[in-house]
């Protein structure tokens, strides 16, 4: 569904609400949504539009062994110009960001005529190669100060990899004379003149002259003496509404139609690998893209903050969804330094007499995201473009922390602060890692919940399809606790179709529960071409566009069936099989019936709807996911799509579902 289709969905859902007919249960309206961590490269480099990689020169050794300020980087010599780069940090731009690149240019002119390519200086060719379309146009900015006081001009330029060419009389086809050197493309290229000594933020446009994916930035002086460098951004003009996002992956996520978005970990808030220091704290990316401290991703990269709390705020009301920011509670993983391998977790916590400025960090958090313009943090989220508040409705405290007494302590701080001062923000608490009942952290972080009356509680698990085929421990789950569930990590462990079927049979599970389990959300979202920390992921791509899985199709269902009623008595099949699923959904609002019907055997099997209750009208749509049991999409091929078709429906009917095969009736009322 196309980001106009979804538009027209909403629209639909102005007319008046009907009132449920009888014998529906009422369940969470707000049940898929989508789990947004910085993993296998789903920010920098993925969801981000940035298109320059260690742009701010900020890549350290203390991330990755080898990695240093000129990570991503190379010398540019074109002809015989001379010089040498070096990173400083004297008299940085913003001391969240120390490191920028010198570039001492001792001669910029070529001897020979190579038509006219001088200038020394860097290059840089983003994440495995920058994507460019003829015509398109990208907006190009840098700081840059002349330490030694001459006034400079830099040439700003992206160049392709060359393309054959009739030889010129004396030459071969293509190629440098005298070098055997085949000239690259010019896409783009600008001169700037950069005057004085103090840092200054330039801002050009670049239309490129040809399509590439493997396009080059450099950045050349061609004039002697000094220069520094900081901040260098390339950004397609074309983003997603225009807020800095790639296009085609926001799209994808806007196409499921989710209800809210849980941001930004996962193991990313509470700082997974080495402590405390590189800890998720929100205040330091919300300003200024060269005041955003940039740290080591959990998962071992960096994480440059170009999406921020901002932008993540920001891309949920773009599409309509409930922001779930999760704050860290003065613990960090349990699996810091190796813990998961050890007999004893290595679970680490913050001393009690610092605790007053983590439960500070998530008050200031609900009111930049909800205070008035003119509160002290209201005014910081208005100073970056957005005067009106966010409604933050929801707030996650903690991600899957082993449920120790230390972890307890701390959360009950923040809670209780948080639940003095705001009383209507709705807390998200954890049920630690492992959430099974029988687990000791599953049970004790229930025990806990239960007794502060935490309003929704995160579970997570990862199991193979068997778990999904088999449980439906929703089912059991006790009634009467004030405690809502949130499944807010779960995946069947391969991306097969039969494991999409899995999950989509649990998830039929899941709304005949839709009265304890208000929300969901699969995990990983995201996952770049061979960058992976995690397998099975929803989405998978590469420079050039999206791969999407059989279980993000299941979860696009799903996620366009949303409602407000479940009904589980208008559907019987002819016969008895944990292999088969059904559930009605009604849509109060948009005046819509959901009828979904799963059979994850080997055998055709015969549905009976009984729809008597409902003013179905005669028109539908069918939408169906069906193949082999072992089909998979990746990105060599993509055989599992939705199937759509326009259907004739009776309130009495029967339909014959097929082998591995998950099918969804849209019905108006």
């Amino acid at each position: 569904m196309t980001l106009l289709a979804s538009a027209a969905v909403m629209n639909a859902t102005a007319q008046k609400a009907m009132k449920a007919p009888a014998g529906g249960l009422k369940i969470s309206n707000e049940l898929i949504g989508i789990f947004f961590e910085d993993i296998s490269s789903s920010a920098d480099g993925g969801l981000c539009a940035e298109l320059i990689q260690n742009g701010s020169f900020e890549y350290s050794p203390a991330e990755r062994d080898g990695w240093g300020a000129g990570t991503a980087w190379k010398t540019e010599r074109p002809g015989h110009s001379l010089g040498y780069i070096e990173p400083k940090q004297q008299d940085p731009i913003h001391p969240n960001n120390p490191n920028y690149m010198r570039l001492n240019i001792e001669r910029a002119k070529e001897f020979y005529d190579y038509n006219g390519w001088t200038g020394f200086g860097i290059s840089n060719n983003g994440f495995d190669g920058i994507v460019v379309e003829e015509g398109a146009k990208y907006d190009f900015s840098v700081f840059l100060r002349n330490p030694d006081g001459v006034d400079k001009e830099v040439r700003v330029v992206l160049t392709a990899p060359a393309a054959p060419a009739a030889a010129p009389a004396g030459g071969a086809p293509g190629q440098f004379r005298g070098f055997g050197m085949r000239q690259p493309q010019i896409v783009a290229d600008t001169i700037i003149k950069v005057s004085g000594n103090q840092w200054k933020k330039y801002e050009v446009t670049l239309t490129s002259k040809v399509s590439s994916t493997n396009a080059t930035l450099q950045i050349l002086s061609l004039t002697t003496g000094a220069l520094d460098v900081d901040m260098v951004s390339l950004f397609p003009q074309d983003t997603f509404m225009g807020h800095g996002l790639r296009k085609d992956l926001a799209q994808a996520l806007a196409d499921l139609n989710p209800k809210f978005m849980r941001f930004p970990g996962g193991c990313v808030v509470h700082g997974g690998g080495d402590g405390f220091w590189d800890t998720y704290r929100w205040k330091t990316t919300v300003g200024p893209r060269e005041t955003r401290k940039q740290i080591k991703n959990t998962w071992g990269y960096h994480q440059s903050m170009e999406m921020g709390y901002f932008e993540y705020f920001q891309f949920c009301e773009d599409l309509g969804m409930e922001p779930v920011p999760i704050l860290p509670c003065g613990v960090n993983c349990q699996g810091t330094n190796g813990g998961w391998n050890m007999r004893t977790q290595a679970q680490d916590a913050a001393p009690m007499e610092d605790m007053d400025e983590w439960a500070q960090d998530a008050l200031d958090l609900i009111e930049w995201a909800n205070g008035p313009a003119t509160s002290k943090w209201g005014k910081v989220r208005a100073d970056a473009g957005h005067p009106e508040p966010f409604g933050l409705k929801y707030l996650g405290l903690g991600n899957e922390e082993k449920i120790t007494p230390e972890f307890e302590e701390r959360f009950k701080y923040i809670y209780d602060k948080v639940r003095a001062a705001y009383p209507e923000i709705v807390i998200v608490g954890t049920a630690g890692p492992g959430s099974h009942p029988g687990n000791a952290d599953f049970e004790e972080g229930w025990k806990f919940a239960t007794e502060l009356e935490v309003p929704i509680l995160d579970e997570h698990y990862y199991e193979q399809r068997t778990f999904f085929l088999e449980n439906r421990q929703y089912d059991s789950y006790p009634r009467d606790r004030k405690t809502k569930i949130y499944l807010g990590e779960y995946a069947a462990k391969d991306k097969k179709l039969i494991d999409a079927l899995a999950e989509g049979l649990y998830l039929l599970h899941v709304e005949r529960n839709g009265d304890i389990v208000v929300m969901t959300s699969y995990a990983p979202l995201f996952a770049k071409k061979g960058t992976n920390n995690w397998n099975p992921d929803l989405i998978y791509f590469d420079n050039e566009k999206p791969y999407l899985t059989c279980s993000y199709y299941v979860q696009q269902m799903f996620g366009q069936s949303s409602g407000d009623y479940f009904y589980g008595d208008c559907v019987k099949f002819d016969r008895e099989d944990n292999l088969l699923g059904q559930s009605v959904v009604l849509d109060t609002k948009a005046r819509k019936l959901y009828v979904k019907v799963c059979n994850a055997t080997e055998n055709a099997a015969e549905a009976s709807f009984n729809l008597s209750r409902f003013n179905v009208k005669p028109n539908a749509v069918v939408t169906s996911i069906k193949g082999q049991p072992n089909d998979e999409n990746n990105y060599d091929q993509q055989p599992i799509a939705p199937v759509k078709s326009d259907v004739k429906v009776k309130k009495s009917m029967k339909v014959q579902v097929e082998p591995y095969s998950i099918t969804m009736y849209t019905i108006s009322l």
